[in-house]
């Protein structure tokens, strides 16, 4: 856990307030990432924002969905909805735009008083280019796709053609030109821009244009040493991409070249309206370090991360699509995206009850928002009640966390959270908590039961307002404290428990929890989410 700020979070908001860099009219500023001592926060009406998202389906953004997707919203008590733009969808005929659709977002979103995240659907969707209007996919010897290894064509686009770039810039040019006209209000967060870029089926493109560029210099701004150091290649002044990455090389490539590409694209809607930008990954075995002909190889992967950083600078974060299962992959995931110059955001998780736990660790890791993927029916008929159960993992915890979301942000920006998530084996966790340490076993009644069957769903993260106060909030587990330091070992006990919750940011008490509830050790969270405050004295 990095050290609590040095300035208050008062001082760091008049300072980003009073840059020329950043000023905006105070009483409407643009939503903008922030780092102070390593952490970050995403300012929205200038103070920290956590986005409990939810993803709709790819295929709807259309008007006859969202009527699904905004039941599926209200179901969820989620303040974000992460939703697509189709580069088809708004430009059909060349140079001809129709914004519509973000019209129609736009109205429904603040009807609903949700924020949007929009994901630009244009030269990438999961590697391909299925998304690129049907003027560009008819017309595929100006807008190429990679050619494989053995000259087999891949269903994937090139990242080395300016007509494409081009295109696509234009095209994201005119959505961002337009959202700074149409969304006043900043009902709009950041953009997403492409998703999942990247290559199945072939590491590159060897088209003869690409292998001429492959067998030519690296570029120089690859070639400095903490780079090469961080992609653990000997130090080189100049080379082939063979000669100085040698078996990654085909990799790191692709890696730069749809990095530039994507970079190019958000830097010129930047010029327009400058909205945080992100870019989507998906992933890689992050434990074992395989070769890219197993996964999207070219997209922000965390192998290629500096690539992505030095080759596109107009983009803010990096994200993670988490669908890889276990915990250990997924908390090794979340450390390699947590970085002092990435904000940690995930954008996308599977809609599965054994992802929801991990809400707690992006709150208290500093991240700024975290999203399931498919929240709607997609489509299917369902009832009121059918949607309410699908979502209950993730809608429980956005109910109890939304009313003090800007409390979390807040905390989570100062350095003042830290949690655990119940692993496989569900073993106990230990918390350092200073003068105190919180020892967190898992289950949901008196014995823990549920260290016996399969889930392993219990989570718990823990504010550290006072040397000897904190709020404790989760669900299937079970807490302990034990002084340390001077005072290991000696007697000690709960000067005060209350139980409640927050409305409006304020906490409201329900009772002071003792007896039953608070001796054999401590309190207990059941299935559903908790929100204790609680008090320790040495005696």
């Amino acid at each position: 856990m990095r050290s609590t700020p040095k300035i208050t979070l008062a001082l760091a908001f008049a300072v980003f307030a009073l840059s020329p860099a950043i000023a905006q009219p105070v009483t409407n500023p643009i939503p903008r990432i922030v780092e102070k001592d390593g952490r970050h926060a995403l300012l929205v009406d200038g103070k920290p924002f956590f986005m409990l998202g939810g993803q709709a389906h790819n295929s709807s953004a259309w008007p006859g969905m969202l009527p699904q997707v905004w039941t599926a919203a209200e179901a969820m008590h989620l303040n974000t909805l992460e939703v697509p733009v189709y580069w088809e969808q708004i430009e059909a005929q060349p140079g001809h735009f129709d914004f519509s659709i973000v019209d129609t977002l736009l109205k429904q979103a603040r009807a609903h008083r949700v924020h949007l995240v929009l994901l630009w659907f244009g030269t990438w969707k999961n590697g391909s280019n299925h998304y690129m209007p049907a003027w560009m996919k008819t017309d595929a010897a100006k807008y190429p796709n990679i050619a494989g290894k053995n000259g087999q064509p891949v269903d994937s686009p090139s990242p080395l053609y300016q007509a494409t770039l081009d295109a696509d810039i234009k095209a994201f040019r005119a959505l961002v030109r337009y959202l700074k006209h149409a969304d006043a209000p900043h009902t709009v967060l950041m953009v997403q821009v492409e998703n999942e870029s990247g290559a199945w089926d072939s590491m590159r493109d060897y088209s003869p244009l690409a292998q001429k560029l492959f067998e030519g210099q690296v570029p120089p701004e690859l070639l400095k040493p903490a780079i090469l150091q961080a992609l653990n290649v000997p130090v080189v002044t100049d080379g082939s991409w063979q000669q100085v990455f040698g078996d990654r090389a085909d990799e790191y490539f692709n890696a730069w070249h749809i990095a530039r590409y994507v970079g190019q694209v958000a830097a010129a809607g930047k010029t327009e309206y400058p909205l945080p930008l992100y870019v989507n990954a998906a992933l890689r075995d992050p434990l074992t370090n395989p070769m890219a002909n197993t996964y999207e190889s070219g997209g922000p992967t965390d192998n290629v991360i500096p690539i992505w950083k030095t080759a596109a600078p107009a983009i803010d974060l990096l994200a993670p699509d988490i669908y890889l299962p276990g915990s250990q992959t997924i908390l090794k995931v979340l450390d390699l995206y947590e970085r002092s110059d990435n904000t940690l955001f995930v954008p996308e998780c599977a809609l599965s009850a054994d992802r929801a736990k991990y809400l707690y660790e992006v709150i208290a890791r500093g991240g700024i928002g975290f999203s399931p993927f498919g929240i709607d029916a997609n489509g299917r008929p369902e009832t009121p009640a059918e949607t309410a159960e699908r979502l209950a993992p993730f809608s429980t915890d956005y109910a109890m966390t939304g009313p003090m979301m800007r409390q979390l942000a807040e905390w989570s920006f100062e350095g003042k959270i830290k949690a655990v998530v119940e692993h496989e084996d569900h073993a106990d966790q230990t918390i350092d908590l200073g003068a105190w340490q919180a020892v967190v076993s898992f289950g949901s009644g008196r014995h823990n039961t549920a260290k016996t069957d399969d889930e392993a769903n219990g989570k718990l993260m823990i504010v550290q307002v006072g040397a000897d106060q904190f709020v404790a909030i989760g669900s299937r587990c079970h807490i302990t404290f034990h002084p340390t330091g001077s005072n290991a070992g000696r007697a000690w006990q709960y000067l005060r428990v209350e139980e409640g919750h927050y409305v409006n940011g304020a906490f409201k008490f329900l009772r002071i929890l003792n007896g039953d509830e608070t001796d054999f050790g401590g309190p207990r969270f059941g299935g559903e989410p908790v929100v204790l405050k609680v008090e320790l004295v040495v005696r």
